[in-house]
C-alpha cells in the first residue's frame, strides 16, 4: 500500500472523529455506520429480472426464462458471467465519478456495500469462487489517479468475505479512454493490454474480476481472456453498475 493511500485512510478515520456521520451524497446527517440517507438510497437504481443471464443487462419486457442479451449472442466470450446489482444511472453514477475522479477515496466504502449486493448471486455460487482479480490500471494512469479503484473495491470485498485478493493482471500497455469508444473499437483499444505475472496464482482456480462499471464488457472480456489461457478454471466479474 502506498504512503499516499496510508494518509487518506488516516485522513478517513480522523475526520470520522471530528464530524458527525453524513450522507455522502447529500450531506444530512446519519447514524454511524450509514454512508447513504434513506432517500438516496432508495434511489439507486437496482437490476432486477429479468436481465441477461450473461451480461446483467437489464431487458424492458416479460421473460420469464433465462436469455442472453443481443450484444452477449454474437460473441464468443471468456467470462462466464457479469454480475451486478444496480445500475450506473443517479447517485450511482455520481458517486463512482466522484471516487475516480475526484480521489474522493473515503466513498469506496459505499461502493463495495453496492458491489456486495452481487454476492448472493447464484451464478458466482456455482461453482464457489476462491480469489478476486481486480481490474489493472496502467503504471501512469494509477500514478496520476494515486490509487487503483478495482483493487480499492476488492480489497473491502475481501474482508467481507474472506476470499483472498490476487493481484496478478498487469496492464502492459497504455490505452486511451474508453468511453469514447464503440464495442469494436473498445475490443481493438484492449488488445494486448493486459498480461498475467503470475499464471501459477491463478491455475485451475475460479476467479471473480472486480471492476467499477460494465458497460461493453470489453474490459472484462479481455482479462478474462489472458487469465483463461494462463489456465484459470473460470472467471466471472462482479461490478459496482451495469450502464
Amino acid at each position: 500500500m502506498s504512503i499516499a493511500l496510508l494518509i487518506r485512510r488516516a485522513a478517513d478515520a480522523a475526520l470520522s472523529l471530528v464530524y458527525p456521520p453524513h450522507c455522502v451524497a447529500c450531506g444530512v446527517e446519519t447514524a454511524a455506520g450509514i454512508f447513504l440517507c434513506r432517500h438516496c438510497s432508495a434511489s439507486a437504481r437496482p437490476i432486477e429480472s429479468p436481465f441477461c443471464h450473461r451480461c446483467s443487462l437489464p431487458f424492458e419486457g416479460e421473460l420469464t426464462t433465462q436469455f442472453q442479451c443481443s450484444n452477449c449472442e454474437d460473441r464468443t466470450l471468456h467470462f462466464t458471467a457479469a454480475v451486478s446489482g444496480f445500475r450506473a444511472r443517479g447517485v450511482v453514477r455520481d458517486l463512482i465519478h466522484r471516487f475516480k475522479y475526484d480521489r474522493e477515496y473515503h466513498l469506496r466504502h459505499q461502493l463495495s456495500t453496492w458491489a456486495a449486493a452481487g454476492l448472493g448471486d447464484e451464478r458466482l455460487q456455482n461453482p464457489d469462487f476462491e480469489a478476486f482479480v481486480p481490474v489493472p490500471l496502467h503504471s501512469a494512469r494509477q500514478r496520476e489517479r494515486e490509487f487503483n479503484q478495482a483493487e480499492a473495491i476488492a480489497d473491502l470485498l475481501a474482508e467481507r468475505t474472506g476470499k483472498p485478493v490476487l493481484n496478478v493482471l498487469k496492464r502492459i500497455r497504455y490505452t486511451d479512454s474508453q468511453t469514447r469508444h464503440d464495442r469494436a473499437e473498445r475490443m481493438e483499444n484492449l488488445r494486448g493490454a493486459f498480461h498475467v505475472r503470475q499464471p501459477a496464482a491463478v491455475l485451475n482456480r475460479h476467479l471473480v474480476l472486480v471492476d467499477d462499471v460494465f458497460t461493453t464488457g470489453s474490459t472484462v472480456e479481455e482479462c478474462a481472456r489472458v487469465l483463461t489461457e494462463a489456465g484459470a478454471a473460470s472467471v466471472r466479474a462482479l461490478v459496482i453498475a451495469r450502464r
